[in-house]
């Protein structure tokens, strides 16, 4: 938990490191993943650098497994989903990996090629054989489709053979030439527009297509082609022709002379594409064996890879000397801290759980060094929050169900290694959606608000009967009047306050909304008031951190006398007015308002007070508000400057923590706190700096005056800030009822036969309104007022943001390409 509140501590350390242990050294450093490195060579290049080649080596290794990775998830082989955390490899050890990586690929290399001119040598003969197929029904139809009278005379025993080939008439003189092949159903138009054109009538084009998709030997996608026949007259033609099918990429095939040539060409087809399909089998097993065996050892190669490309960085951040005595193994690493005048880095520890929260504070600017981190008190108050805007136990149940799913399955790769940055966003925050839903579960009881509906579980504390026992009202004032007023004063009609939440039958009074609007707007005042003095609190804890106990006399204690003398005062009569007055004397309640008010205003004597004494009370409060400005803006700068007067010189501590300086006033405190201790510091840091700046009093009261008037300021933009979690829960609570009343009861009014039927579509209307309007919409703008809450009204109380996260070098935290391209 203190390292949760505050963060790690911090120390700039040198470390000086045996050239022979250095990798093994780094390689532990990054198992535990505490230290974050510098770089000790800025000006040098990257290829100037004394491992260049050793990550090369890496580089051509990692290129390697990610060529084996997208061969293994082509082949839908499921890597072994186990942890695996292997340690990073020694440098003799890299050529060996090299080695198997290497051979590897050569072998699934030659294997894929193998299957790839298989596989196009069979889509060729299957393309082939279509081809035969649907062309020996061209020669059929343009015989049987000429007339007899058609015929050439030169020609005369046509008439007698029907199924005479193309080539007895090129055996007669006519020249005739043959083109077959297939061609893209997208192409036939413009092809046949362009033999046209060009050829000039000389051809005669003959096409159909294929019943069956066939696979693009380019793109490996199914299409459909189509065959075509073209005759032609002439040589030159038919080298136009060619041309035509070589510019629109037509697979052209030999067409055969005689049907006697075509039925052993189709035979010796078929028997090619058989032993085609029995090879292709073996080699597709062959190449299956070889990728379960690489993808059984794979993933421990990335991760070795990645460690050891990841040392051989760090090692290229510090500069390297050649040892001149003969190494000794059992030289141990040496670290030596050193005082830095630089803010340290801040590291917050966080686990799956509070991760989420942690981004939330980070996302506003990480800490300071040693600042109280918001996050732990942002695991409550911000799904307290949210719920208090979002409160429905229906809603609520929905989303902690798809919260908890995330959480159970949470180990799943497929919903962790997802391109879809929406999902990652929810996934990510899925323990911040459970809390949220428990949350809002909660403050739907406390609403008695259940998809608009109230339930009635303890039984209402309200009764109509006893004004009729009493005599108050009567059968005539039920049939005169469609609103009747319950009377609590009368015996019996208020029996006692519902156990739990609000009472639900006010879900049936006309003046619910009255109600429910006095209700939440006070409650939000007085949760706005406690959140924004809690956080003046922990400013405490930061004054009592950094020895800056000045800062809770003249810092701390006018500001919460102002926040409290004013607006603490305001939830008080809040409260008071609730307990003190009841439904006896409850119309001789005066008016909060009116009454804070007239207590800036330093009046209200002719006005009913709330409780005795109030005047002066509010006087004295006000006075003691008012004093504060003036100590809050004028006391820091003057302690400082008295601090400073009558000194030149201010010397520097050694060490880590009290050399840190983030403005001049740490300079002058730790300068006084010496003269205390007798402590003399005349004789500078070895770093060589020389903080001799002078104290600007002008720049001091400048900044205080700057915090002085955002801070009277905004305890009143703050507090009425917080006026939007009644307002959102007011409109959620209303969308919810807008939504009940169009959908679902249209539904359930309907009493005939098809009125069940026509529940169900209405139903499913009303769940997916619900899911994405009230649950995602309405939920994502309750998140972000939320978050608006805790980032300007609560934490600027407190926290800075202004810091730098630290980044250690660990093998966990090192992203991976494999995975951004989701092979992993």
């Amino acid at each position: 938990m203190c390292s949760l509140l505050r963060g790690e501590e911090m120390c700039l350390a040198q470390l000086f490191l045996q050239s022979g242990s250095a990798y093994d050294c780094i390689s532990e450093l990054g198992e535990l993943g505490l230290v974050e490195f510098r770089d000790l060579n800025p000006s040098v290049t990257t290829f100037q650098r004394k491992h260049v080649n050793e990550i090369k080596k890496c580089e051509e290794m990692e290129r390697i497994l990610g060529y084996l990775l997208r061969e293994v998830k082509k082949a839908d082989i499921s890597l072994p989903e186990r942890d695996v955390n292997p340690v990073a490899p020694l440098p003799k050890h890299i050529m060996s990996i090299m080695e198997q990586l290497q051979r590897l690929e050569v072998e699934l290399g030659e294997v894929t090629r193998n299957k790839d001119k298989l596989q196009r040598n069979l889509l060729e003969l299957t393309e082939y054989t279509h081809m035969l197929r649907i062309t020996r029904t061209f020669v059929q139809r343009s015989v049987e489709r000429e007339p007899l009278q058609a015929q050439y005379e030169e020609f005369p025993f046509l008439e007698k053979d029907t199924m005479l080939e193309y080539s007895s008439m090129q055996r007669l003189g006519a020249k005739l030439g043959f083109i077959s092949g297939l061609i893209q159903r997208t192409k036939i138009q413009a092809f046949e527009r362009m033999l046209w054109r060009v050829c000039k009538g000389y051809t005669i084009l003959s096409y159909a297509e294929v019943e069956e998709y066939l696979e693009d030997p380019d793109t490996g996608e199914p299409s459909k082609r189509v065959v075509f026949l073209i005759s032609y007259w002439g040589d030159q033609i038919g080298q136009k022709v060619k041309k035509i099918c070589d510019c629109y990429h037509c697979h052209v095939y030999p067409y055969p002379s005689s049907n006697e040539e075509r039925n052993d060409v189709v035979e010796g087809l078929r028997t090619r594409i058989q032993d085609l399909h029995t090879v292709l089998h073996r080699t597709e097993d062959y190449l299956k064996q070889v990728l379960m065996k690489a993808s059984e050892s794979v993933y421990t190669w990335v991760i070795q890879v990645k460690k050891m490309k990841a040392i051989y960085y760090i090692l290229n951040l510090g500069p390297w000397k050649k040892d001149r005595e003969k190494a000794d193994r059992r030289f141990l690493p040496l670290s030596i801290a050193f005082p830095t005048n630089d803010a340290p880095p801040t590291l917050i520890r966080t686990n799956k759980f509070t991760s989420g929260f942690q981004n939330i504070v980070d996302a506003y600017g990480v800490g300071n060094y040693r600042e109280v981190n918001p996050a732990p008190f942002t695991i409550i108050t911000f799904p307290f929050l949210f719920a208090v805007m979002f409160g429905d136990l229906g809603h609520g149940a929905i989303m902690a169900l798809f919260a908890l799913w995330m959480v159970l399955y949470e180990n799943n790769r497929k919903l962790k290694n997802t391109r879809n940055e929406i999902w990652n966003t929810f996934f990510e925050g899925r323990y911040i959606i459970l809390m949220m839903g428990l949350f809002s579960i909660y403050t739907g009881l406390i609403y008695n608000d259940c998809f608009s509906k109230s339930l009635n579980i303890f039984g209402s504390g309200w009764s109509v009967k006893a004004m009729f026992t009493e005599g108050v009202w009567k059968i005539a004032d039920i049939r005169g009047n469609r609103f009747l007023t319950l009377d609590p004063n009368v015996t019996g009609v208020f029996t006692g306050p519902y156990p739990l939440g609000i009472d639900p039958i006010w879900n049936l009074a006309s003046n619910r909304l009255t109600f429910l609007n006095s209700y939440k707007m006070k409650m939000s005042v007085i949760l706005g008031i406690i959140h924004m003095s809690f956080g003046v609190i922990l400013s405490t804890y930061n004054h009592l951190h950094f020895k800056k106990k000045y800062n809770l006399y003249l810092v701390f204690l006018p500001e919460l006398l102002f926040l409290l003398c004013l607006f603490g005062y305001l939830a008080f009569m809040i409260i008071y007015k609730w307990l003190v007055f009841t439904a006896k004397d409850s119309r001789l309640a005066p008016s909060i308002l009116i009454h804070f008010i007239n207590m800036f205003l330093m009046q209200g004597d002719g006005m009913q007070p709330l409780y005795p004494g109030q005047t002066g009370l509010q006087k004295f409060l006000v006075v003691i508000a008012v004093l504060s400005v003036p100590v809050l803006l004028l006391g820091k700068p003057v302690y400082l400057y008295w601090l400073h007067n009558g000194s030149n010189r201010i010397g520097m501590y050694r060490g880590y923590e009290r050399v840190r300086r983030n403005s001049e006033e740490e300079l002058y405190l730790m300068r006084a706190h010496d003269m205390e201790e007798g402590s003399d510091h005349s004789d500078l840091s070895t770093s060589g700096e020389r903080p001799t700046e002078e104290f600007d009093f002008g720049d001091e009261f400048l900044h205080q005056a700057i915090h002085t008037i955002e801070y009277c300021l905004g305890c009143v933009s703050n507090t009425a800030s917080y006026l939007r979690l009644w307002a959102l829960s007011l409109a959620h609570a209303q969308l919810s009822e807008v939504l009940w009343a169009m959908v679902m009861r249209v539904g359930l009014r309907m009493d005939t036969t098809l009125g069940v039927l026509f529940l169900v579509p209405v139903f499913c209307l009303f769940a997916v309104l619900t899911v994405s309007i009230l649950l995602v919409m309405e939920g994502l703008s309750a998140f972000l007022h939320a978050l608006r809450l805790h980032w300007v009204e609560f934490q600027n109380k407190f926290y800075s943001g202004t810091g730098v996260k630290l980044c250690p070098f660990s093998f966990s935290l090192l992203p991976s390409s494999f995975e951004h391209d989701c092979l992993l």
